[in-house]
């Protein structure tokens, strides 16, 4: 299938969630992420929810990370230049929506993207080779990009994997992981 009509699908399907499927499927996805070789790491880059368009819910994810001691990052878009800025999450970073509502840090103490060790990958849709498909705006695939070779990049999404995305990118960043609240996929 192609990115377009995947988007679609995924977010049709992501729209018939009630509450409490979200809340149950993103807690057995962070029960899921406890089973990833990862936690020799450190710097853990996350997303945080756009409740809006029903993303995984990243809150439990962030309880085990800070319940861990790691250092948690997490960023701020610029749409003019599609890049985004990355953040050390603190007790004293304050949260704002941006218009898009994506919540945002304010500002606070920039992390270069060659400290970060592990991505948590927002997206719509994934296949059984990798593949993602997001928004479609890019901003995911500039940043995994500039991530060292060594970076692991895991994916979270409510649903199972599409069986191929016809029309991936040479830019397109392949996932290491992506965890759904059944099972983990390796690439």
């Amino acid at each position: 299938m192609l990115k377009k009509g995947l988007r679609q699908k995924y977010k049709a399907l992501r729209n018939q969630l009630s509450d409490t499927d979200l809340e149950e499927m993103s807690l057995a996805i962070a029960n899921k992420v406890l089973t990833l070789p990862i936690w020799e790491k450190s710097y853990f880059h996350i997303f945080l929810s756009i409740t809006e368009h029903k993303e995984v819910n990243t809150e439990f994810i962030l309880h085990l990370l800070s319940g861990k001691d790691k250092e948690i990052i997490i960023s701020k878009s610029d749409f003019t230049t599609r890049k985004m800025t990355h953040f050390l999450l603190t007790d004293n970073t304050k949260i704002k929506k941006n218009q898009y509502n994506i919540p945002e840090p304010v500002d606070g103490l920039e992390v270069p993207v060659s400290k970060i060790e592990v991505v948590f990958v927002p997206l719509l849709a994934f296949d059984k080779s990798g593949n993602r498909v997001g928004y479609g705006k890019g901003f995911y695939d500039k940043f995994l990009k500039d991530c060292s070779p060594r970076t692991i990049k895991i994916g979270l999404s409510f649903f199972e994997p599409s069986a191929k995305i016809e029309d991936v990118f040479e830019n397109d960043v392949k996932l290491d992981y992506c965890v759904t609240p059944n099972e983990v996929y390796e690439f």
